[in-house]
């Protein structure tokens, strides 16, 4: 599969075609000389046309209008675009010459369908171009990937938005993105935290706020917490409650609890506690009081174990109110 290429400092986009005598004629050129002075391809050669040479281009769908640049290049007009395109006269004479307008509208055509807009090739690497995205951002992908984008069988992201879309997250929990990971590790990314320490963290870490900062963070035990109560339904029809606790509970769901699309949860109650040892010491006091008090309400791991990531604490639906009403009276206290 075929990566982006995001770079902060990417090339100049490349032209396919050059501007060429007094009416400004569009002049398309092969991949390997668009690098070269566009003022090279203004200058005719006084050299002999062959009239061999012109029926080879006859031959091969095209007119020889005329020798340019030096005595190895040749102009020809395609029959089917009616576009000038350059090309060497041993090409012609050896080989089945390229339209280069042929090709550029069809690498533009190709960016149409896929929704964007093709803005040049890149310079340093004929695989890849560059293309305006629908938000306004540039991009530079390979044409094979423009192909994938276009034909449905893969979807386009922007560097630019995503980045925006992790400065967001990271504010959110008190960091701030300072870029990739110094490591090439493409999960994880570099942060400041408000305190000024900077520190590697998994991007999916930074989502759920299941970490701390190295240098002011308090552990699990000492810092804020929740006892919590999660309803839960799969999609085999089981009802549930989980009962827990944790630091986010928000958090729970999508990055720990829900392993399958098609679950149903919502968090019921959140009662908050100063420390993480006192909501612990609360949670298992009220496991072992479920255990006592309703065994049967118990559900084994094997009824679960495909779609959540527990593997105890789980317990039928129809002690939800009773579940509740412990965490009432614990609010109340």
């Amino acid at each position: 599969m075929a990566h982006p290429v995001h770079t902060s400092l990417q090339p100049v986009p490349v032209r396919p075609h050059v501007r060429i005598g007094p009416s400004r004629t569009k002049l398309y050129l092969p991949r390997s000389s668009r690098n070269r002075d566009p003022h090279d391809w203004s200058r005719d050669y006084p050299g002999l046309v062959k009239e061999e040479w012109k029926a080879k281009a006859q031959e091969k769908g095209f007119d020889l209008v005329r020798r340019i640049r030096d005595k190895t290049h040749v102009a020809l007009r395609c029959h089917c675009c009616g576009a000038l395109t350059a090309q060497k006269l041993f090409t012609l004479r050896t080989a089945q010459p390229a339209c280069a307008a042929c090709r550029h509208k069809a690498v533009t055509a190709m960016a149409h369908k896929a929704g964007l807009t093709f803005q040049g090739y890149d310079p340093d690497n004929h695989k890849l171009g560059f293309y305006r995205a629908q938000c306004g951002h540039t991009v530079r992908r390979q044409f094979g990937q423009i192909e994938r984008i276009a034909n449905g069988r893969c979807n386009l992201r922007c560097e630019t938005c995503h980045s925006g879309k992790e400065a967001e997250e990271a504010v959110d929990r008190g960091w701030r993105r300072l870029g990739s990971d110094p490591q090439g590790n493409p999960n994880y990314r570099i942060y400041q935290h408000g305190c000024g320490h900077r520190q590697r963290v998994a991007r999916t870490n930074m989502q759920s706020g299941r970490f701390q900062c190295s240098c002011c963070g308090e552990g699990w035990a000492s810092a804020a917490s929740n006892i919590y109560a999660i309803r839960l339904e799969l999609p085999t029809g089981l009802r549930a409650v989980k009962l827990g606790f944790s630091r986010d509970p928000e958090s729970r769901l999508p990055y720990q609890l829900m392993l399958q699309p098609g679950i149903q949860a919502e968090l019921l109650r959140t009662v908050p506690q100063l420390t993480g040892h006192t909501a612990l010491c609360r949670e298992k006091a009220l496991h072992r009081t479920l255990m006592k008090s309703h065994p049967d309400a118990i559900i084994p791991h094997a009824h679960f174990q495909d779609w959540i990531s527990v593997k105890t604490e789980i317990y039928g639906i129809e002690i939800e109110p009773v579940i509740l009403k412990f965490l009432d009276d614990i609010r109340e206290e």
